[in-house]
This record gives C-alpha cells, structure tokens and sequence, in this order.
C-alpha cells in the first residue's frame, strides 16, 4: 500500500470513529425497515456529516455532491466502515439506481438538479416499473403518458413500488406511442410523489410489514424537462438502471454477534443443537452451514472484484443478472437455514416462549421468500444469462 493511501486510511479511521454516533453502528439495513433506520436525530446528523465530506455518494464527481474518490480510496472507506460495524450514512434507490443512470444518461440540468441532493440524502426515489400483468413481462406496460405542452399526462397503475409511501420522486418507464412494438413507444420519466393524481397504497406483506406499494396515476404530471434519453427509448435507460441496481448488490447480512469470530449459521447451531470440543455437535447441520457459507464468501468476493473493475471505468452489463441471482437465491436459503437450525424456535410469530431473534428470524424467513421474485425473478435472470451472457438462442 502506498504512503498516501496509508496515511488515507489513518485519516478516514480516525474520522470515521469520532464522527459517527453509537446509535449507528452494528445494526442490520434491511429495506424494509430502512426509512425508520434512517429517520432518527442520530442518522440525521451521521447523514450530515457524511454530505460535508461526499461520503454519501463518494465515487460521484465534486460538481455533483461526491467525493471524487478513486477506486482504492473508496475501497478502503468501505473497509473501515466495516471494521467499524458502521451503517452507511443514506442508502436507497437514489444511490444504486437512478443517480448512476443520471450520470450517464441525463442532461447536465437534470444532474444538477436531481445528484446534489441524492448526494446529500435531501431526497428519497422509488421506481415505477412492475404493473398488474406486466412483471416478468415488463415491456408490456400500458402506463400512458401523453404529451401536453411542456409536460406529460400520466395515466395508469403501478405495483411493487418499494417505499413509495415515503418517496418525494419516482422513475418510471411509462408508454408514450402505444403504436409501436412493446419494447418501443416506452419512455423513461422522472416525477414528483406529493402532487395531485399521485395515490399511494402499501401493501401487507406476510412477514408483517409494508415496504411495497400500489400507486396510481389519474392525470398525473411528468414535465418534459424530466425525460430520460430520447422520446419513446426509455427501455435502453430503464434496462441500463436494473443492471446498476443488480451490480450493487450486498454483501450477505450480518448480525451483532456475541462471539464475532463465528458465522451467524454456526452461532444459531451450537446454541440450539450444542456444540463438541467448540464444533457443531449435528455433522449434517455442519455440512449445510460450510457449504451455504462457503457460497456467501464466493459471492462476497465475486462482487468486491467487479465494483473495482466498475470503479476503473467499467460499467455494469448482463453479467449483473448474475448477481440478481445468485444473490437472491442465496437470501433466500440463508434465510430458511437459519429457521431450520432453531428448530420449532424458529417459525414463531408471536408469544412470551420466543425471544426478538427467534421471532425476528420467522420474518426474515417470511419476507425472503420474496427476494427470487421482486427486481426481476430468477426465471428472467436465467433468460437474461443464456441470451446476453452466454449467447445462447431463443
């Protein structure tokens, strides 16, 4: 390591552990909860002090609220932030999706107006793609948007928008030439959530909470100034946005544990099955736990190489599908070893016999049920791998 990176290093510890309050340290971000996480006096001002810095979207140019930092810089930022057990300062759709797309799609007026405040965690985003039939099939959206002076006349439904109740803006792929081939005659447009046309729904999940949403349009407004790419080519600039989303995916979860060396999977076994000579005492449930870990540290490993080979210039392409699932997959499974080792301890939903963990652990295994669904199911990415990765026929 060089000198000036060392002395980096030394420089963002120290920073880092002065700056940021107990309260946001060694804590789990789930998607669902994020809003409340975030919405605190403490997050508020770890939010603040990261924005002065540009640690909030570090990679991003200075004009538009970043840090500028290189590609090692911002490696080692994501370390210490580890070593810490820091949460990010502001997480949400503005970062991964629509800010990236922005820096290579938009106009500079549209950068200037929207990355500055994503920047500085001023603005939440959710995104308008999935409708009533038009999931998997995303091309076959009917959202109408018709063009009136200087805006757009928005009219239709959307399903799944994740945090909509509490976005001040969407990004949605809307049909503007209804004429055209499914995949043309789309449109990709930003608009504000708090207008009149705009009704927000959330949905119950069966986990119990309700982080996706219905929201209808009736005479919604777009304004021509927010569209995205050309007119009627907004599926290039909505496909490019899924591939930034799927290229950010995350590391596996990890919990606070009460002995840090251990992997939540060997913790939750040797308090429900026991442990021998500090080993798992269950040789099938050891064998399950070092193969499902074995596939976490892959991953992990396989998403550090490719965000620096983004960082160097690169940008995200087919081989994101890849991420989308496997990364699911492994949510998903995770999710159900954990249940399957706690044994009945680990499908209780309510009741005095079950700690917050054993019930915390019934919602996770609920709630990740979903993840091979939403943002793109694994029967997609598959389609998307044999077409664009492997280069296989219809």
């Amino acid at each position: 390591m060089s000198t000036d990176l060392q002395a980096f290093r030394e420089e963002t510890r120290a920073w880092l552990d002065e700056n940021c309050p107990a309260s946001m340290r060694n804590k789990m971000v789930h998607f669902e909860e994020a809003f409340e996480i975030y919405d605190t006096d403490d997050a508020r001002l770890w939010k603040a002090r990261c924005a002065e810095r540009g640690w909030i979207a570090p990679l991003w140019p200075k004009a538009y609220g970043g840090a500028e930092l290189s590609g090692a810089e911002y490696k080692v930022l994501q370390e210490e932030m580890a070593s810490l057990k820091i949460v990010p300062p502001d997480t949400g759709m503005g970062l991964a999706m629509i800010g990236p797309t922005l820096l290579e799609y938009g106009t500079e007026a549209q950068k200037q107006e929207h990355l500055p405040r994503i920047a500085k965690g001023e603005v939440r985003w959710c995104q308008g793609y999935s409708e009533p039939g038009s999931g998997s099939d995303l091309a076959s959206l009917q959202t109408r948007a018709v063009i009136e002076g200087d805006h757009f006349v928005i009219n239709g439904q959307k399903i799944w928008t994740t945090g909509a109740n509490h976005a001040d803006w969407m990004f949605a792929l809307v049909r503007t030439d209804p004429e055209a081939p499914k995949h043309e005659g789309i449109s990709f447009v930003l608009l504000k959530m708090d207008q009149p046309g705009v009704t927000v729904k959330p949905i119950q999940l069966i986990s119990g909470s309700s982080p996706f949403c219905e929201t209808f349009f009736d005479d919604a407004v777009a304004l021509r100034e927010n569209l995205v790419g050309e007119l009627n080519r907004g599926w290039t600039v909505g496909k490019r946005l899924l591939q930034y989303e799927r290229s950010s995916a995350p590391a596996p979860k990890k919990k606070k544990s009460v002995e840090p060396s251990l992997n939540p999977y060997a913790r939750i076994a040797k308090a429900y099955l026991g442990e021998d000579a500090g080993k798992v005492v269950d040789v099938e449930a050891r064998e399950k736990i070092t193969k499902h870990v074995m596939l976490e540290r892959a991953m992990q490993l396989t998403v550090q190489r490719v965000v620096a080979e983004a960082t160097s210039g690169g940008a995200p392409g087919a081989t994101t599908s890849i991420f989308k699932y496997v990364g699911s997959t492994l949510a998903k499974e995770g999710s159900s070893l954990k249940a399957e080792l706690r044994g009945f301890a680990g499908v209780g939903w309510e009741g005095e016999s079950f700690d917050a963990d054993e019930l915390e652990s019934t919602r996770s295994w609920l709630r990740d049920r979903a993840v091979t669904i939403y943002g793109g199911t694994n029967e997609v990415q598959l389609n998307i791998i044999a077409k664009r990765v492997l280069g296989l026929p219809d």
